[in-house]
């Protein structure tokens, strides 16, 4: 099992939903009205954007909300309020991409398992800290060449 090349969710951890969702509202973009309870979706073309409250998405990556810092001049990692999302096209492949991530010097935040809206997730963090999430969600199809789309 390969990673296919492509991002499929760029999820945005902010303060004020209403507020966020409001801005991008008024720079053009569509909100998805299927799903719409303490989240927004917007579709990107072949991607989605997502904005989430910030605290939630720390605690559904398993991460502490702690923004980062410097101090005496050196950066001190943190959540940096962003997660980019790989979804797969089976629940199986949650796992086995999460598995490549750990064989490739990945670390593992939260294994592949049921997540509170239906689907299968897991996070990781690549070799610099940056955050995956790995999802199977059957609502949201993918097509032959890597675009995912939100229901109408």
């Amino acid at each position: 099992m390969k990673l296919e090349p492509r991002i499929s969710v760029i999820t945005l951890g902010v303060d004020d939903l209403d507020r966020a969702a409001g801005f991008y509202d008024a720079m053009g973009l569509e909100r998805n009205r299927k799903f719409t309870e303490g989240v927004a979706f917007f579709q990107m073309g072949g991607m989605i954007l997502a904005l989430w409250p910030r605290a939630e998405l720390a605690k559904d990556a398993g991460l502490a909300d702690t923004p980062p810092t410097a101090s005496g001049g050196e950066a001190v990692p943190g959540f940096s309020g962003v997660a980019l999302a790989y979804n797969t096209r089976s629940e199986a492949e949650v796992a086995a991409i999460l598995d490549q991530a750990e064989t490739a010097g990945g670390r593992i935040l939260r294994p592949a398992a049921r997540a509170f809206w239906g689907g299968v997730q897991g996070y990781f963090t690549d070799t610099e800290g940056n955050l995956w999430e790995v999802a199977h969600n059957p609502e949201f199809p993918i097509d032959t060449e890597g675009r995912i789309a939100l229901p109408q």
